[in-house]
């Protein structure tokens, strides 16, 4: 998933009504205002009320499922034949801020804007990003972006996230 890929797809979104959160490593890249790191996929967050608008999208984009080892109901992933993967989160909730459905995002985590290939997009805020990507044990691409996060927000790296594996692949890729 390149650069290009991701904004066709952000724009084709918006176009068709559905309002989109990035989430994930393309969050990060925003929030620091570059390409870190190669990317399988656009992670992205968004409300149940726009789910037809999404499906009716993806079907005329000719998306279809992907396995995934978490798949449920408000969270899979599709592809399209050219192999963009999308990783899709759905929330829902109640007209008082309270989480009622799907993933559990806190509402004040959806509040995040940021800058990626020129367009403005709706993201994760850093502080909430850098809590979910240090929030369990990383992989080498979550440690990439955690520097990252630190280094533009003054975070402290916890201990899980400090140390680069010996036999890291991404050792060649900037680490900010």
């Amino acid at each position: 998933m390149n650069l290009n890929d991701v904004i066709e797809i952000i724009k084709g979104l918006s176009d068709a009504g559905v309002t989109v959160w990035v989430d994930g490593g393309w969050c990060v890249d925003a929030l620091v205002g570059r390409t870190l790191r190669e990317h399988n996929d656009l992670d992205i967050a968004m409300n149940r009320k726009d789910e037809k608008a999404l499906q009716d999208w993806l079907e005329l984009q000719g998306y279809t499922d992907r396995p995934s080892p978490d798949k449920s109901a408000w969270n899979y992933v599709v592809g399209d034949k050219t192999g963009r993967l999308i990783d899709i989160h759905i929330f829902e909730f109640d007209s008082e801020g309270n989480h009622i459905y799907g993933t559990a995002y806190p509402h004040e985590s959806l509040t995040g804007h940021a800058m990626l290939g020129g367009i403005r997009i709706n993201c994760i805020p850093p502080d909430w990003m850098f809590r979910f990507k240090t929030g369990y044990a990383p992989a080498a691409k979550d440690i990439i972006d955690v520097h990252a996060l630190a280094t533009m927000y003054g975070y402290k790296i916890p201990d899980t996230h400090k140390k680069w594996s010996d036999d890291d692949e991404t050792r060649s890729i900037e680490r900010g």
